[in-house]
Parts: structure tokens; sequence; C-alpha cells
């Protein structure tokens, strides 16, 4: 069962990472590559603030985004903002997100996401969680895979994990974490792969990050599979 209020003060706490690494920063940095091709460090900041606000509509009971193209361009409008801008809209963004999350509330209603994506209230905020500490890594400012909390590791592997589960396109997989839990996803067809290595490298090969499984030991099937772009 998920617990909301856990979930959102694990949100504060790596709101707060997330904001003290920024901090070391300076505007030039922000204009440097990101992790993630064809982003700078200020499209992924300028992107976490307006999911934030996106999720302040999620709640609010309106459409997420007025639309992909509107979303891209707040994105690409606010990439090249100076640091302290850029801060300040976190730290803002943040809080009425929160404070979207304090009165009392059906945290068992579905709300609507993105593409027609549909889920309970309840789960909104360990979604927002997800945001900020995969993006704080690909930030590409030191903090990594590997530097994520274990319990936010396990238990997003396990989302993505089912994510992946039943597509035609997976094959069937089997995920051994080294002296840990083991999960499945994948479709019901091809051979099946047995993949097993350190949780943080398993998280890269399902959430396309790192070294995206490059040092998972990969047991029949035709080698690891390439998984879909989220």
């Amino acid at each position: 069962m998920t617990d909301h209020v856990h979930d959102l003060r694990s949100v504060r706490e790596a709101t707060d990472r997330l904001l003290t690494a920024v901090a070391k920063l300076d505007n030039a940095a922000l204009a440097e590559e990101s992790h993630l091709p064809g982003w700078t460090r200020g499209h992924i900041l300028a992107h976490l603030a307006r999911n934030a606000d996106a999720l302040v509509n999620v709640f609010e009971a309106r459409p997420m985004y007025e639309s992909a193209e509107a979303r891209d361009a707040d994105i690409a409008r606010d990439a090249g903002r100076s640091l302290e801008e850029h801060l300040t809209d976190l730290r803002d963004s943040g809080a009425r997100f929160l404070a979207t999350t304090e009165p009392d509330q059906d945290w068992s209603r579905t709300v609507e996401l993105r593409n027609g994506v549909t889920d309970l209230a309840a789960n909104v905020p360990f979604r927002r969680l997800v945001e900020v500490e995969l993006h704080h890594v690909d930030l590409n400012v030191g903090y990594e895979l590997h530097d994520l909390p274990e319990e936010f590791t396990d238990r997003e592997i396990a989302f993505l994990a089912d994510r992946w589960s039943g597509r035609p396109d997976v094959p069937p997989v089997t995920l051994t974490a080294h002296g840990g839990p083991v999960w499945h996803t994948g479709g019901p067809q091809g051979t099946p792969v047995t993949l097993s290595g350190p949780k943080d490298e398993l998280l890269g090969w399902l959430a396309g990050r790192g070294r995206k499984g490059a040092r998972l030991s990969v047991e029949a099937g035709d080698g690891l599979p390439e998984l879909p772009a989220l």
C-alpha cells in the first residue's frame, strides 16, 4: 500500500538535495550538456519546475499539460535562465506542489496524467520523487545511480519492471540483484533472459540511464535486450 505521507517527506528531502547541488553551479554550467541527449542542465531544471506545476494541475483535475507542444515550448523557453532564476523557480514550483497535497482529500481517487494515463492520487507523490531523483542524476553533477536511496531504487525497479511487463517488444526478463530481490518483466514472446548485477545497474537498464546495463551479467537470450524509449 502506497504511503503518500512518507513519499511526500521523501520528495522534500530529495528536493533539498537537488537544490543544494544546483546552488553550487554557475550560469555557464547550466548551459553545459547533461546526461540526457540534446538537453543542457538548464533544460532539466526547467522541466523539473514545470513538472511540479503540471502535477498541481493533476491534483486540481485540470489537464497535466496544455499540449505536448506547449510542454516542450515551456522547457525550451526557460532553459536558458540564470542560476538564480532556476533556483527560485525550483523552490517556488516545488512549494506549490507540496501545498496542493496538504488539504484533506480523497487519496484513493483516480487522477489523469499525460497521454491518458491514470493512477491513484496516492501514487502521485512517488511519481514526483522519481522525477526529482532521476533528473538529479541526469544533471551530471556527481550524483549517480548508486547514490540513490536504496528504498527508492527498489521501488523504481519494481515500478519500471511492471511498466515493461506484457510488452510484446520486450522478451521475458528476470532481474536478479546481487544479494537482493528478484523481479520479472517483459512479455510472453522471445527467449527468456536473466540479468544479474548491482541494483543501480538494473535500474540503469530499466530507465535507459547510466551505462544502461553494460555491467550486467546476461544469461541466455540474444544478449542485453534493447528497451523502447520511456
